[in-house]
């Protein structure tokens, strides 16, 4: 595949930080959301001095399938009022599921831009939202847990991860968790992009998709993928070239993959030839514990420290 040689992974434009008593509008972009966790997941932002706004068809059901929150166009209108809204300064997405790319192609992008810089948040089914984000909007976001997401209900530290980085970003530019692992050393520089790799793999081809990782620190994770599908996900990046040139490779959670050392071994197989450096279980993703990482912002990934260091805060 014939790629422009100046075509690489640039550092996005970094929103402001949250302030207490900020006004944040929370959408439902994919799948249908329990109203009790939703509450629950308010409550949390209101401990945080955070003033949340509920869209309207946050809690809507899809006339006909029921693994959508309402339609493609009030689910897009919810995000583009949100977004449009001058009195909001982020929108946190409520679930994942499936649904964003039904609804992507609905925004209006130039709207978007004029609205200014703002916060967006999720994981999941949104990374086809935080591609769109990028290449239409030229905006860091942050791959973070979700209001109504039950990590995000029960577990502290990934609460205090998502709190820190919106509030006090400066605080954790680094992340080294525990678990992580070395799978291929060295050290590497580069802009953070990634998120779940099936919808990084879905979106090839379309206008609100990267070209390419080239230049890039990939942050790969994934959810309910067998091997073999994981296998197949990699083998499309691989031959569509967009993995040509990456900088180095940040892996995530693979929950409900199947056993680990299966994973681990097709990831291997496939990652490792690329001959650069690659840290596996760094902590973010589908996982009991999501740390929020943000997407955008240039970094080193330092893969026999087993850690990503960003240059600067994720937000000013």
């Amino acid at each position: 595949m014939t790629r422009n040689p100046t075509d690489r992974v640039r550092a996005l434009t970094r929103p402001p930080r949250l302030r207490a008593g900020d006004r944040v509008a929370v959408v439902a972009p994919s799948g249908p959301i329990p109203e009790e966790r939703l509450a629950a997941g308010l409550d949390i932002l209101r401990g945080w001095d955070l003033q949340p706004v509920v869209a309207p068809h946050v809690l809507d059901r899809h006339p006909h399938v029921d693994y959508l929150a309402g339609t493609d166009e009030a689910r897009a209108r919810d995000l583009q009022q949100a977004w449009c809204d001058p009195t909001v300064t982020a929108v946190l997405c409520a679930r994942g599921g499936y649904g964003a790319q039904r609804m992507v192609d609905l925004l209006d992008w130039r709207a978007i831009r004029a609205a200014g810089p703002k916060v967006l948040v999720g994981y999941s089914d949104v990374t086809a939202l935080q591609e769109a984000f990028a290449v239409r909007a030229g905006l860091v976001t942050l791959h973070g847990p979700m209001v109504a997401a039950a990590t995000f209900l029960k577990d502290p530290r990934t609460q205090e991860s998502l709190r820190a980085t919106l509030f006090e970003p400066e605080s954790v530019r680094t992340l080294a968790p525990a678990t992580a692992r070395t799978m291929v050393p060295g050290r590497a520089h580069g802009v953070t992009l990634g998120g779940c790799v099936s919808l990084l793999a879905a979106d090839l081809g379309t206008p609100h998709a990267r070209p390419t990782a080239r230049g890039g620190l990939l942050l790969l994770e994934d959810v309910g993928e067998e091997a073999y599908r994981l296998d197949r996900i990699l083998t499309q990046l691989l031959r569509s070239g967009h993995l040509d040139g990456v900088a180095g490779i940040g892996l995530g959670s693979w929950e409900e993959c199947g056993p680990y050392e299966d994973v681990r071994a097709v990831l291997a197989d496939r990652l490792a030839p690329l001959g650069v450096p690659v840290v596996e279980e760094l902590g973010f993703g589908h996982s009991a514990t999501a740390l929020t990482v943000p997407l955008g912002v240039p970094g080193v990934l330092d893969a026999d420290a087993r850690t990503l260091t960003l240059d600067v805060p994720a937000l000013v």
